[in-house]
């Protein structure tokens, strides 16, 4: 993937639109993946997942690799 704003990161992030860390699993950060998800589907039980949600969208969307 090249980075910011590539097509690798537009897929990224539409796949962590519909589950949180998925885009991120998708770059290849595992431990970032199970992060995103583990935090969205606590804080969905106190309707505060969205707050994840969105980090997880805008993580994978802006993720330029090293």
């Amino acid at each position: 993937m090249a980075g910011q704003g590539s097509t690798g990161n537009v897929i990224a992030a539409l796949a962590s639109f519909f589950i949180p860390g998925l885009g991120q699993l998708i770059q290849g950060r595992l431990g970032m993946a199970i992060a995103h998800f583990v935090l969205a589907a606590l804080l969905w039980i106190i309707l505060l997942g969205w707050l994840i949600h969105l980090w997880s969208i805008l993580d994978a969307a802006m993720w330029k690799p090293r």
